[in-house]
């Protein structure tokens, strides 16, 4: 691997590594604190805070995907160099299981603790709302497609030039408003397989459809731009990974 593709995937392990731990931290730890959770509209903004905040600090290196789902999903929108898709797949799987890891050990210190469903995603008796497979499996979809969509609207050129990391993080707050109670949000699925691993049994077992769905949508989401956007405006857009080879 060169210096470069390193450089970057080491972003992402970080960028994804924040995301998980922050965002599933606040589902596990502070969500029904005891009479002062911050509940579904806490651990959203947790969410949406960790990829605005990252999206500043490491997005000028790698672009700032943090989602296997988004890092398919620009790839399909060719804005996305086929060398860099699996190392950063790679880097954000591994960084979502880090960051499981050390939540666990740090929730596990607290007396008669036990994980439940360790902010897992599920459908059925795992999803919060006992939604069905194909309830969760649209939400999913159709999410990630929006957040997809919102991704590359505001990366493309003719957008506001630096301010790309607030919609997008303000869109995966309002993400996961509405779908905390159907799938307990995904859309993205290394995010989904950190807390998995940890959960265990049914939570690995309906793992599948949380890198399926989320990736369906993105990829949707990619070919669309391709004919709703001018080839040379998503060509030329100003995303860091076009910054960083300059």
């Amino acid at each position: 691997m060169d210096h470069d593709t390193m450089r970057r995937a080491t972003a992402e392990f970080f960028g994804t590594f924040w995301l998980t731990f922050g965002g599933c931290g606040a589902a596990v730890l502070s969500a029904a604190f005891p009479e002062l959770g911050i509940g579904f509209l806490g651990v959203a903004f947790a969410f949406g805070l960790t990829v605005l905040t990252m999206a500043y600090a490491v997005g000028h290196i790698s672009g700032g995907h943090f989602n296997p789902a988004v890092t398919l999903g620009l790839w399909s929108a060719h804005r996305c160099a086929n060398r860099h898709v699996l190392p950063y797949i790679v880097a954000q799987v591994i960084g979502a299981i880090f960051a499981a890891g050390v939540l666990y050990s740090i929730a596990s210190g607290k007396p008669g603790w036990v994980p439940n469903g360790f902010a897992s995603n599920g459908y059925g008796e795992l999803s919060p709302g006992k939604y069905g497979l194909t309830a969760c499996l649209i939400t999913e979809c159709l999410t990630t497609f929006f957040f997809l969509f919102i991704i590359i609207g505001t990366t493309s050129k003719g957008a506001a030039v630096g301010f790309a990391g607030i919609p997008i993080g303000f869109a995966l707050v309002l993400i996961h408003l509405i779908s905390i109670p159907v799938t307990n949000t995904s859309v993205n699925p290394a995010r989904s397989t950190g807390p998995a691993l940890i959960a265990g049994g049914d939570s690995m077992a309906q793992l599948w459809l949380f890198w399926v769905a989320p990736i369906m949508g993105a990829m949707a989401a990619g070919a669309l731009a391709r004919w709703l956007y001018e080839p040379a405006d998503i060509a030329e857009t100003s995303v860091v990974e076009k910054r960083a080879a300059v």
